[in-house]
């Protein structure tokens, strides 16, 4: 049901919603905008800059891009521009948008449920190398990213990755994102219900759509049938979990409200049991709340969690049932606890048809266009046709015979890609960071792959699972607050008052159903230099501390402060 611009609302609807008119919610008549972004969207529709791109832009330069289209609008099919280099952190905040622009731009390639062909990741890895100078991370949104695109290549890009079915289409902006999908849909041996039907009826209906193309900000989806809750469901505006129904059999438990940055929030299980084909009738519903109620007169409001922290569950099913759905929704069952808390399928393992896919680990996500290229050759060499990335920033091949695994795996291996990594390699996750990110205040990535080498040099037998994300800002793109060890980047005094990179540290935060969000210990910041030094006392604490099967997580919580130190 959309908003109805010409109807304005009365007092006692809004009396109802408990927000005062400034909230800009259009369910209650509330359409004047009330910020800059609002404003550019009512302007004009940002799926509409494609146009401009393609006929003006593309052939003028960057200097002919009209500001509200550079700094809004082409968000809206990937782009943003990069961060002009030589500009260090302390500036980030300081800085004028124009002033902290490079001429130019990050562009992201949906992957919607992590699912490639071998000949698609060839061409993203030929892309790369051809415009992007061989840039090509692997994001925790199953995402490619590509940075040093010029705007004159842009129309080439898309008609390269839409000739074998890709697409940058709302890969950024007020829009929805792309869907994360379990990496094994289809094929896992213990998966509960395949969600790929619902994943690509809400991409068919949804995506492009111009009833869905203006929301509050950005909205966050995901779709997982595995009981290794495989897609981070905690953290996304709107999560189908796969669950059996005493009743009913295999279907998805719903959850909404979940999301990170500055404000965290833990997604909240509306308690109704969702079945396959209902799925897209049900995202669509909850996308259309946060479109027609959402809050949009403070940009760091208009999160789908603050309207349901601000309902509660009870008031938000009714209002989907009521309004959206025409029909009420069956009450279901919680997911099962994951019975390994690895959730990202690095190794080898067997599919339900007897074939087997191999998970791999890059450092931090960080591959380049050769590399992409080459794994899509090594996996057809080996018989398959089929990759998928994760949410762990990882990447699987499917679908290999049990006799070409090993070599498969050496093939691998044999690009520093890691099938039996160490848990520092699988656990260490970072976000893009200073050296392309205009938020940023700290290096990330390269920070990432040091500190892997370091801590595998420095305590080999180290065996547990571990999670350390490290992030270039508070805004969390790389999931600090629900890290074993969360590392939020921010300037820091080093011992001689000299103000240096350094990190905020969070500590025993986890997903799953034990979601929680880090322990940050008063003062506790480390500079850079010193991360290597820390970790290993920390890991070593933990290690001399737990009790028998001891997750770090639960051990952080209840350690004092001077082991955390």
């Amino acid at each position: 049901m959309a908003a109805t611009p010409e109807k304005p609302a009365s007092a006692t609807a809004r009396r109802k919603t408990g927000r005062h008119r400034g909230e800009g919610q259009w369910a209650v008549g509330h359409f004047t905008p009330l910020n800059g972004n609002e404003q550019f969207k009512k302007d004009d529709d940002g799926l509409n800059v494609r146009t401009r791109i393609e006929t003006i832009y593309s052939k003028a330069g960057f200097d002919s891009i009209d500001p509200n289209d550079l700094r809004g609008r082409m968000r809206w099919w990937g782009l943003y521009t990069q961060r002009k280099p030589g500009i260090d952190g302390g500036k980030t905040a300081i800085l004028e948008p124009e002033e902290l622009d490079d001429e130019f731009f990050m562009l992201r390639v949906r992957i919607d449920g992590g699912r490639l062909t071998t000949g698609q990741l060839r061409v993203i890895g030929e892309i790369s190398q051809e415009f992007a100078r061989g840039t090509a991370d692997i994001t925790d949104r199953q995402n490619v990213q590509y940075h040093w695109i010029r705007i004159e290549d842009v129309p080439e890009i898309w008609n390269r990755l839409e000739a074998v079915g890709l697409s940058t289409t709302e890969a950024c902006g007020d829009t929805p994102r792309v869907i994360l999908g379990s990496p094994v849909a289809g094929i896992a041996e213990d998966e509960i219900i395949d969600g790929t039907p619902a994943l690509e009826e809400i991409h068919r209906r949804i995506i492009g759509n111009k009833d869905f193309s203006n929301l509050p900000r950005k909205f966050k989806s995901a779709i997982s049938g595995s009981p290794l809750l495989d897609v981070a469901h905690e953290i996304n505006d709107i999560a189908f979990v796969g669950v059996n129904h005493p009743e009913h059999g295999p279907g998805f438990d719903l959850w909404v409200g979940g999301g990170l940055s500055t404000n965290p929030k833990i997604g909240v299980r509306l308690g109704a049991w969702v079945p396959l084909d209902e799925v897209a009738d049900v995202y669509e519903g909850v996308i259309s709340i946060f479109r027609d109620y959402g809050y949009r007169r403070l940009r760091n409001r208009a999160r789908l969690k603050f309207l349901l922290a601000d309902w509660g569950a009870e008031k938000f099913r009714k209002v989907l049932e009521d309004e959206y759905l025409g029909r009420p929704l069956v009450d279901g069952p919680a997911p099962e606890q994951p019975v390994q808390q690895w959730r990202d399928h690095v190794g080898v393992h067997r599919q339900k048809d007897g074939r087997f896919y191999v998970g791999f680990a890059p450092r931090v996500g960080r591959v380049d266009g050769a590399t992409l290229t080459k794994i899509a050759e090594v996996a057809e060499a080996h018989g398959s046709g089929r990759l998928r990335t994760t949410a762990e920033q990882k990447m699987l091949v499917l679908d290999v015979d049990e006799a070409q695994v090993e070599s498969l795996v050496a093939g691998l291996e044999a690009l520093d890609l890691q099938v039996r990594p160490s848990p520092f390699r699988r656990g260490t996750m970072a976000c893009t960071g200073i050296e392309f990110c205009k938020l940023a205040i700290v290096e990330t990535k390269a920070r990432g792959a040091s500190l892997i080498d370091e801590l595998e040099r420095r305590i080999p037998d180290f065996d547990e699972p571990i999670t350390i994300n490290i992030n270039g800002c508070p805004n969390a793109c790389a999931r600090i607050q629900v890290a074993d060890i969360g590392l939020k980047g921010q300037l820091v005094l080093d011992g001689a008052g000299n103000q240096v990179e350094g990190y905020q540290v969070h500590l025993g935060g986890a997903l799953g159903l034990e979601a929680g969000f880090g322990r940050k210990v008063r003062g506790l910041k480390v500079t850079a230099t010193e991360l290597p030094d820390y970790i290993e006392r920390v890991l070593t604490r933990f290690q001399e501390q737990r009790e028998d099967g001891e997750r770090f997580a639960s051990w952080a919580a209840r350690a004092s402060e001077e082991a955390l130190s």
